[in-house]
């Protein structure tokens, strides 16, 4: 006799209208997108824990790409700590139409919507429940006007909640790029997105680790202001490659603070958009 499935024997389904929605077959959630979008590439970029500089490798990832000729965009999921329209320089709400709503546009071309160009008050904080903000972030998918996009890059917010979850599987995501930084603890806290996004099945692309050194001004010696770094054995134990590390530089921090990363070349992570 054959398996049943959910309660239910093979035969029962034969003539069912729901025949292909239940049994063994998985049901989808992804979301459709906007029908003033056409997205090539979803990139999602996470952490197991906040402070680690994710959404500065968003940022450059995306200004590679920008420099390059792509036509890009950030969404930034980070619903309660969203940085990244100031680091762009935008402080202007989003406007929206009938059809959706219109993400602003920074000097260099990138497309970007926050929770921050919503809000009356940039500085108000968004005190809303799990759902709430899961939600929010799926309608930045379906409700915001993308146009046409080689790359829409997603800032998530750090570790493994219900925004997380929510990216995974509304939206057609291609890869996740895994930030993280030399402490042993983070370490451990990347075997926990990565095993996310193996539940998840999604590719994992690589590892970026941030903070991995200083350049000393004087003498030009890499100082590890955090410790040895250990990404080189959890990616090889995981099988996965690391595709960047960056150091403590003056000069991002700087762009950031003055609003102009639309200026910045990140040549640490040239490498990590062939993997992308």
């Amino acid at each position: 006799m054959a398996e049943e499935q959910n309660g239910c024997k093979p035969s029962d389904c034969a003539g069912c209208a729901h025949a292909d929605s239940c049994g063994s077959k998985p049901q989808s959630l992804l979301k459709p997108a906007n029908p003033h979008s056409h997205v090539n590439k979803v990139i999602a970029v996470v952490s197991g824990k906040g402070g680690v500089g994710k959404s500065m490798v968003t940022a450059s990832l995306a200004r590679i790409m920008r420099e390059q000729g792509f036509n890009v965009g950030i969404m930034d999921a980070d619903i309660t700590g969203p940085s990244i329209p100031k680091m762009y320089g935008i402080h202007k709400q989003a406007m929206g139409t009938e059809e959706g709503i219109i993400p602003e546009e920074a000097k260099d071309g990138t497309k970007i919507m926050s929770v921050n160009l919503l809000l009356p008050n940039e500085s108000d904080p968004v005190i809303w429940r799990g759902p709430v903000i899961a939600n929010v972030v799926t309608q930045f998918w379906t409700d915001v006007m993308w146009g046409e996009l080689d790359y829409l890059f997603v800032d998530m917010p750090p570790g493994t909640g219900d925004v997380p979850l929510t990216v995974f599987q509304s939206l057609p995501v291609d890869g996740i790029v895994i930030v993280t930084s030399p402490q042993d603890l983070v370490q451990m806290i990347v075997k926990k997105a990565y095993n996310m996004a193996c539940q998840m099945d999604i590719p994992v692309l690589g590892i970026v680790e941030n903070y991995s050194y200083l350049v000393c001004p004087d003498c030009g010696k890499k100082i590890s202001v955090f410790g040895e770094s250990h990404v080189d054995e959890t990616a090889k134990e995981l099988d996965i490659p690391v595709i960047g590390k960056m150091p403590i530089d003056a000069g991002l921090a700087e762009a950031v603070e003055e609003e102009r990363f639309y200026e910045i070349s990140n040549d640490y992570l040239t490498d990590a958009v062939n993997k992308l």
